[in-house]
């Protein structure tokens, strides 16, 4: 899926066949077997995003696929592994790819296709920032807002497996109560619309689990500031996206008297400072395969699609209120 100028998904990509380059000594033929349709996906081809391939692009920064064969100088994988992304930008939505051997990951093959396809991204992010910023302990509580999105999905997934206690902020919407049920049955602690972050009825919350000591922020506008209200003295804030399009606003008594920190996080950074520092990037894979093999940490809600209907999977990845990730099977 190929677009040559920067605007509207459903309007600029298209389906077209190129020619496979030939496999070079220290190259990687591989076939891809299913990639998401991911925001960062979307705003890379609007133009709008701070990392853009060079046009005419392939769309895709995350996917899985299947090595089909391997120049003489590649070492390190072989005809059947498995292979996903080392970094953004390699152009997942395709059948088949000759890639250089360092831009490809070696995944297990025993986990899930779909959640081979949706591990370098939201997994990853949602890892590093329970990892990162706050030393996090069992019975410790983390609050967070689009608890319902990818990162949001893996973030209770992991906060439960960890011992942490999660509580998870989602927009008001028609379908709540079946969303609710979905979260809870992730391990959810806590699933509470953006309304009831300003009602009294919080500090119920806090009788059976202490303030959070993480808050994690993919909206900005009003719904960030009434997060950080709940966070405890000293806590960190962590934002990683802006799907409000509003600013971050924050009381002044929040900095004085309350010391709360600010910081956020972008994965593809953290890839390019961690480029020569294998250990931790293979770390963080081989647990979350592990959390993946014991069963506690499964793919995202997804919605399969055959790549040829690829016009309406960007489309519906673009309506609100879609908890369910657009895949593309390839």
């Amino acid at each position: 899926l190929l677009y040559e100028r920067h605007g509207e998904p459903a309007a600029v990509v298209q389906l077209k066949d190129l020619e496979e380059p030939k496999l070079g000594d220290c190259d990687v033929h591989v076939k891809m077997l299913a990639a998401p349709i991911n925001p960062a996906d979307i705003n890379m081809i609007q133009g709008t995003y701070p990392l853009l391939s060079p046009l005419p692009a392939v769309g895709g920064n995350e996917g899985v696929g299947e090595v089909l064969e391997v120049g003489r100088h590649v070492a390190a994988l072989k005809p059947g592994d498995w292979v996903i992304p080392a970094d953004a930008g390699l152009g997942t939505w395709r059948t088949r790819g000759v890639f250089p051997e360092e831009m490809l990951l070696k995944v297990p093959s025993d986990i899930p296709v779909l959640c081979a396809a949706t591990l370098s991204v939201n997994p990853c992010t949602a890892f590093r920032m329970l990892a990162d910023f706050e030393s996090l302990v069992p019975g410790d509580s983390i609050i967070q807002n689009a608890a319902n999105s990818g990162v949001g999905q893996a973030v209770i997934q992991i906060a439960r497996a960890s011992g942490i206690k999660s509580i998870n902020v989602v927009r008001n919407r028609p379908d709540l109560p079946k969303l609710v049920e979905r979260l809870m049955a992730l391990g959810a602690d806590h699933v509470i619309t953006e309304e009831m972050l300003r009602k009294p009825e919080m500090k119920d919350i806090f009788k059976s689990i202490p303030r959070p000591k993480l808050a994690l922020n993919c909206v900005g506008g009003k719904s960030t500031t009434e997060m950080l209200r709940h966070l405890q003295p000293k806590g960190t804030m962590v934002t990683y996206g802006g799907m409000a399009k509003q600013p971050v606003m924050v009381p002044v008594s929040a900095f004085i008297f309350r010391d709360v920190r600010l910081r956020g996080f972008w994965m593809t950074q953290w890839r390019k400072e961690h480029a020569q520092d294998q250990e931790s990037v293979a770390a963080m894979m081989e647990a979350l395969c592990q959390l993946i093999r014991r069963g506690q940490l499964t793919a995202p809600a997804c919605t399969e699609l055959p790549l040829q209907h690829y016009r309406a999977a960007l489309q519906d990845c673009m309506k609100p209120f879609v908890s369910s990730k657009q895949i593309l099977l390839l």
